[in-house]
């Protein structure tokens, strides 16, 4: 009877975690739209796309039952009449930037745009002041 109660209750609390991948795929997951220029402006649009489960993967490219989902969105959406960027900005809002390859500057994200160039300025000046007012000088 005590080892009945641990494993009903492990049984309990990874049954959501199957939940998930138990549900139907979405309609338009692996189902391509009937215009092809739609389709094309889907595909362009999933490959910017970031799979949050596997985090490397476009949702063009994932095989996970939340990319595919994002994948049904994105086609839903298009067929429907959206633009490409209003759907970038609904899966943005519901997501977080970090589902875009394409971040857009904002006050959150200025820093990561900004920092390089600083830096590549700084090392720049180090070296010319290094480089150039060394070159003139005897040892």
């Amino acid at each position: 009877m005590k080892a009945l109660l641990p494993c009903m209750m492990l049984l309990i609390l990874a049954s959501p975690l199957a939940a998930q991948d138990g549900l139907p795929p979405a309609p338009y997951a692996n189902r391509q739209l009937d215009d092809p220029a739609l389709e094309a402006e889907a595909q362009e649009l999933m490959e910017t796309l970031r799979c949050l489960k596997c985090q490397s993967q476009s949702i063009a490219d994932s095989d996970a039952p939340m990319a595919g989902d994002m994948r049904s969105q994105v086609r839903m959406r298009l067929a429907a009449g959206e633009r490409p960027e209003a759907i970038r900005g609904w899966l943005t809002a519901r997501y977080g930037d970090y589902v875009s390859y394409k971040p857009q500057i904002g006050s959150a994200t200025w820093p990561l745009f900004a920092i390089p160039p600083a830096l590549l300025a700084l090392a720049g000046l180090v070296l010319w002041r290094r480089l150039g007012h060394g070159a003139g000088r005897r040892p």
